[in-house]
């Protein structure tokens, strides 16, 4: 009598309902095309069957036939009188013995019937899939998160490097997520993480790599800013208010140039809100930074002026595209330059030029006698 219940003999034959179904569940579970898969699979089957047969060249095909539900690999030969490579030719006289309309110049496709190729198919099938799948999901990541580069997203942190401080972030966009690493020179001065906390990053780039998409991420980049008043200010995200320029210097100050073509909108009163709730909001995301909006200006020497806000001024002289000299009374000599140079070394870098501060007192003949190329205390760069 035959024993019951016996098992199903193991075979590393092609299951090919196994395999198309497996295709399906694949696009349903994790959104990854058919076309997709099946295009990998086709390609590695190919490449698998050349490995062992090197002379065959590009003359092996895969038909896969999702109606039919059929996987099939064929070897391409052209009829000619002369063989010089078995592999891929074939004589007139062997083409018109197995199909007799064969003429000079056709080409015939042979069906690779080796007790192999199962096998081969079987085995290529599974590791392509998981290949594949992988190698989708990081493709579906890049693309999800490259399409956020300039923009903010919230992080979960997940660990702190006690040697370094750099803190690594689960981020989120969409149905997709990922790790991204904040260095600690783009985490501002001042501020702590732990883990499990969330936090704002600012997306500065998207990068590919042999792990998968790369996120670089920053607290401490002026499109940070940028991002918080469009976030907070509908003026700025519909566009009646434009922000022109951004200078910067994380964790302690930050000065904002805004305009609107606009003339019934008052850019600042946009940004500042009903009794400042806007800004004080931005303010406090970014942890106590102190935040100048200033107007900016078609006119070089009123868009200075403003820059150096809150000091007052008396008068600017351009130069040229790049340098220019401002005057200022004897007491707002210190405010206009600022603690450490801060407040003239932002204006600089918002507006773009070098800026020479003189007091009020000073002599005229001194002025004269300035050279805008030489590196003089009160002469502060961008």
């Amino acid at each position: 009598m035959p024993r019951k219940n016996q098992k199903a003999p193991q075979t590393n034959e092609l299951d090919v309902a196994e395999f198309f179904t497996a295709i399906d569940l694949i696009e349903e579970e994790r959104g990854i095309p058919k076309g997709y898969m099946m295009e990998k699979i086709t390609l590695a089957l190919v490449s698998a069957y050349k490995k062992d047969h090197p002379e065959a060249g590009d003359n092996v095909v895969v038909d896969a036939d999702r109606e039919k539900g059929t996987v099939r690999m064929y070897l391409k030969k052209d009829v000619v009188e002369t063989v010089d490579n078995p592999a891929t030719e074939i004589s007139l006289e062997e083409a018109q013995s197995k199909l007799p309309q064969a003429m000079l110049g056709d080409v015939i496709s042979f069906e690779i019937k080796t007790r192999d190729f199962g096998r081969i198919a079987a085995q290529t099938a599974r590791q392509v899939i998981i290949q594949g799948m992988r190698e989708a999901e990081r493709g579906m990541i890049f693309d999800e998160f490259s399409s956020k580069e300039h923009e903010i997203l919230t992080g979960l942190v997940t660990r702190i490097d006690p040697r370094t401080g750099g803190a690594s972030l689960r981020i989120t966009s969409g149905s997709e997520f990922t790790e991204a690493y904040l260095a600690p020179g783009e985490q501002v001065k001042g501020e702590s993480y732990v883990e499990g906390m969330r936090i704002r990053v600012y997306v500065v780039e998207v990068r590919r790599s042999t792990r998968g998409p790369q996120v670089l991420i920053s607290r401490t980049h002026p499109g940070l800013v940028k991002r918080l008043f469009e976030l907070e200010v509908p003026e700025i995200y519909d566009g009646t208010v434009e922000v022109k320029s951004i200078a910067r210097e994380a964790g302690s100050r930050t000065k904002l140039a805004v305009w609107s073509a606009d003339p019934n909108v008052d850019p600042i009163g946009a940004c500042v809100g009903p009794k400042g709730q806007r800004v004080n909001n931005i303010v406090e995301e970014l942890k106590g930074e102190k935040v100048d909006i200033i107007k900016w200006s078609e006119d070089p020497g009123e868009y200075v002026q403003a820059a150096l806000a809150p000091a007052e001024v008396v008068s600017v002289t351009m130069f040229d595209e790049k340098n220019c000299r401002v005057v200022v009374p004897d007491d707002q000599l210190s405010l206009a330059i600022g603690k450490e140079g801060q407040n003239a070394r932002l204006a600089a870098k918002l507006t773009g030029f070098k800026i020479d501060i003189k007091p009020a007192s000073a002599p005229e003949e001194d002025f004269a006698d300035t050279d805008m190329a030489d590196e003089d205390e009160d002469l502060i760069e961008e």
